[in-house]
């Protein structure tokens, strides 16, 4: 029978150095995502969500501005994204469990900013603040992109306390951005830190006495202009050691993994955790706007979005074999980009996550006699692919790191042969097991 049971993975991108939890990471999305599509324009537009155009596509809305928050969805009929990953159209039931029809469904016409407010779990009210203060960071940044602001800093200078609804919020916003400065310049830097600079222990003693106590950020605030001076001064930091034009905040790892990790969360069905919206296209053509914040690139989003798939499909019982088959999908992405990206942190990455997906599969492979049966045999395919590739992409990525000539072996024989000798094993030993077990003791020999 199929494994109707949750496991809890432990994250291969690393762990934060500093107590950020899952909500101010998520919220600190947010706000990234909202800076990173911010426009000029003027009403926001409606759409009308994915299987509700393929019903009616005469209703497509009215078109307004540029690419972002605001910009037009166009209608098609179905998901490129889920297309290629091979995932089907979200699963809408009645309470009742059985599936609406398109005719019951009552068409709400959103922006995509407010389906993706939904989706994070960001209230009406942080997210009328968020906006309320990127408007006024871009009146006194007047022309500047986001990748050349430090946020969090910016934050801090905008809202004030009359800004949230009690003195208590305020101080837990205020030190989740503190802590966000600290984690990006201090902890999980891009760039490592001089041995020389003083301006880090500076930054430590600013941060650790706010932390104690709440810290003045009116406009004239002496201990606001010191942070900015010193905070700028590394986050403006380059290789080459001239004044960078992008800031360096939140692209260190793990900090910008565990950031992107929280926005890519969001193409699940938050009604149905198991499920990927319809709308995971538009969805994720805005997330990338975040890329220049992060220092994301295709292929380490391909990496975390396979976690993520993969992680989904443990987390919700094992049972949803779309999201295991499209993390197969994705694996041969990863495959590739493998091939192409030498770089030695994504190296890191890559093999903290296929050990983890290797490890969850050969836990299964090793002795597949006690995992699968006749009602989820289809499952097995997949988890031998995932296992076999993650071994073979491991074993070319080490030899390219080490420089050393691969002996030439054939890891898919390899490792299969490892399966089903171990497994006969096991099934071998519990049958004998359990023949010595009824045996009658009596028995002459």
């Amino acid at each position: 029978m199929p494994n109707y049971f949750t496991e809890t993975l432990t994250c291969p991108f690393g762990e934060l150095a500093t107590n950020l939890s899952d909500s101010e990471l998520r919220e600190t999305a947010y706000e990234i995502l909202v800076g990173a599509c911010r426009t000029t324009g003027g009403k926001p537009l409606t759409y009308i969500s994915q299987s509700e155009r393929n019903s009616e596509r005469a209703a497509a809305p009215t078109l307004t501005s540029s690419a972002s928050l605001q910009r037009s969805l166009t209608s098609t009929a179905a998901s490129k994204v889920k297309k290629a990953l091979g995932l089907k159209s979200s699963r809408r039931r009645k309470a009742n469990g059985e599936s609406e029809s398109e005719s019951e469904r009552v068409k709400k016409a959103v922006t995509i900013g407010e389906l993706l407010r939904v989706q994070m779990g960001i209230s009406e009210q942080t997210d009328s603040r968020v906006r309320r203060a990127l408007l006024r960071v871009a009146a006194a940044q007047l022309g500047r992109k986001i990748e050349s602001i430090v946020l969090p800093l910016e934050m801090l200078q905008q809202l004030k306390p009359s800004d949230f609804p009690n003195q208590g919020e305020y101080e837990a916003w205020q030190r989740r951005n503190l802590k966000l400065l600290e984690a990006g310049l201090l902890l999980h830097p891009l760039l490592p830190l001089e041995k020389t600079n003083t301006a880090p222990q500076r930054l430590r003693q600013i941060i650790r006495g706010a932390l104690e106590k709440p810290m003045e950020t009116g406009k004239n605030s002496e201990s606001l202009q010191a942070l900015r001076s010193i905070v700028l001064s590394l986050a403006c930091r380059s290789f080459d050691g001239s004044v960078s034009e992008t800031s360096h905040w939140a692209d260190g790892l793990p900090l910008n993994l565990r950031i992107y990790q929280m926005l890519l969360e969001a193409c699940f069905d938050v009604n149905d955790e198991a499920s990927v919206i319809d709308e995971i296209d538009e969805v994720l053509e805005l997330i990338k706007k975040t890329w220049v914040v992060l220092g994301m690139n295709q292929m380490l989003h391909n990496l975390c979005f396979l976690w993520i798939l993969f992680s989904r499909y443990v987390a919700t019982g094992q049972v949803e074999g779309d999201l295991l088959f499209a993390a197969s999908n994705l694996l041969m992405e990863v495959e590739k980009d493998a091939k192409a990206m030498k770089d030695p942190d994504y190296s890191k990455i890559l093999s903290s996550t296929l050990s983890a997906i290797l490890g969850w599969a050969e836990k299964r492979l090793l002795a597949y006699h006690n995992y699968f049966h006749s009602d989820n045999t289809e499952s097995m395919e997949c988890v031998v692919s995932m296992g076999v590739l993650s071994a073979k992409i491991m074993v070319e990525d080490i030899s390219h790191e080490y420089r050393r000539k691969r002996k030439e072996i054939d890891v898919a024989y390899e490792r299969v042969d490892t399966y089903i000798r171990s497994s006969l094993r096991a099934a071998f030993g519990q049958a004998s097991f359990c023949y010595f077990s009824i045996m009658p003791l009596h028995m002459n020999w």
